[in-house]
């Protein structure tokens, strides 16, 4: 079978996530059993010893499983994915946030897809039947559906859920894709998606709930929107 040749390097970008970091990566364990993985932990410099918890885990379940790949400060999620890229030694990347908005309980789901379809990215949505937000207010729910509806309507790109930032890759397709990106932030995820629509990529979804995080403070402020109105404007100019 196809699967025992796989393997999934998981990428999780942290800022400040002491309190998440350990109860992910356990999650990551728990349900991904039956599969060959390692979880990238690129750490953009946080001053709360999240490096610390991670150094940790390593001991846990070892360095050749977690791989503490850190920098010197915070330098935004795209490069933090092409910096994790570099030492990925898996056939498949997935990315994923570590404040447990994203449950690797989904993770299954997502290569049973990929096995089934053959798809070059699987990506989560909360946009279809089975998927959802849990913990926003009406005002979040609202902006970030206006936002995925305005994409879609403006891009087209074939995907339900363009802002979200779940998803499985198959490595040499992300490369590709990353490589023409040059948006920063929360515009990054929709041109990754839009691109590889673009390229001709095979993209499936599977219905996730979102969960809005737990410890910490969310990132969506009026800057993002703004950030992602002119991300919008530029992709459609671009693409």
């Amino acid at each position: 079978m196809e699967e025992q040749k796989n393997k999934y390097s998981v990428i999780v970008p942290t800022y400040n996530e002491r309190l998440n970091i350990a109860l992910i990566v356990y999650l990551i364990f728990k349900h991904l059993r039956d599969v060959d993985f390692e979880v990238i932990v690129v750490d953009d410099g946080s001053p709360d010893g999240t490096q610390e918890v991670v150094k940790q885990l390593q001991k846990l379940y070892g360095e050749d499983r977690i791989l503490l790949r850190p920098r010197l400060k915070k330098l935004g999620l795209g490069t933090a994915y092409i910096h994790g890229l570099k030492h990925a030694s898996g056939n498949f990347v997935v990315i994923m946030d570590a404040d447990l908005s994203h449950h690797p309980k989904y993770l299954p789901s997502f290569i049973k897809k990929q096995l089934e379809t053959g798809a070059s990215i699987v990506t989560g949505t909360r946009y279809v039947k089975g998927g959802g937000v849990h913990g926003w207010n009406l005002m979040r729910k609202l902006t970030s559906r206006g936002a995925n509806v305005l994409a879609q309507t403006l891009l087209w790109p074939g995907v339900s859920d363009l802002t979200g930032s779940f998803r499985l890759y198959r490595k040499s397709v992300l490369e590709d894709v990353i490589s023409s990106c040059v948006s920063k932030g929360y515009v990054f995820q929709m041109e990754m998606i839009v691109r590889a629509s673009r390229k001709g990529y095979r993209i499936e979804e599977v219905p996730i709930t979102f969960v809005d995080r737990v410890f910490g403070s969310s990132k969506l402020g009026g800057s993002e929107i703004v950030e992602y109105l002119k991300g919008l404007a530029y992709l459609l100019v671009t693409t």
